[in-house]
């Protein structure tokens, strides 16, 4: 497996895996990035915004079987968000999380002081991920969140 940039022929295979996963856990509710408006073209909507990046892993056979992005967050601009972290279930516990998160907080240091997170309290794997990656959780969102439906936050200072 390796990891790239998005391109536009990836958009209907990323947002696939991600309403799948939302699915699997009873969250394709409003409120989640179920309903995100960009779901079917991250590819256009990550190029199109300054400082983000959205990369996906694929296989030897150039298979999209995860993903994850980086953006602005808010209007201060020291803020990135950590969005979209989705890996098929095949792809799960094979160390590829570990390797996207790398890649997204590696070009986010190069860009932002903090990287912000929001999450469910229910994805318990990727709760123990941020912890494991130094994101500290916080008691509340971070104002101009647009996931309401999310039940914990985190956020790390980019050193």
């Amino acid at each position: 497996m390796y990891i790239r940039e998005i391109e536009e022929k990836d958009n209907q295979s990323m947002e696939h895996i991600i309403k799948r996963s939302l699915e699997s856990f009873n969250l394709n509710i409003p409120g989640t990035a179920y309903f995100d408006p960009q779901l079917s073209s991250l590819a256009q909507y990550y190029k199109k915004l300054n400082n983000a990046k959205y990369w996906v892993a694929v296989n030897d056979e150039d298979k999209v079987v995860g993903g994850v992005g980086i953006a602005p967050f808010g209007i201060k601009g020291q803020v990135c968000e950590l969005q979209k972290l989705y890996i098929v279930p095949e792809a799960q516990g094979k160390g590829l999380s570990k390797e996207l998160m790398t890649v997204a907080l590696d070009f986010a240091r190069q860009h932002y002081t903090y990287c912000y997170l929001e999450t469910l309290e229910i994805l318990q794997t990727a709760n123990l991920l941020y912890s494991k990656f130094g994101f500290q959780q916080l008691e509340k969102p971070l104002d101009e969140t647009e996931h309401n439906a999310c039940d914990t936050w985190y956020i790390k200072k980019l050193t």
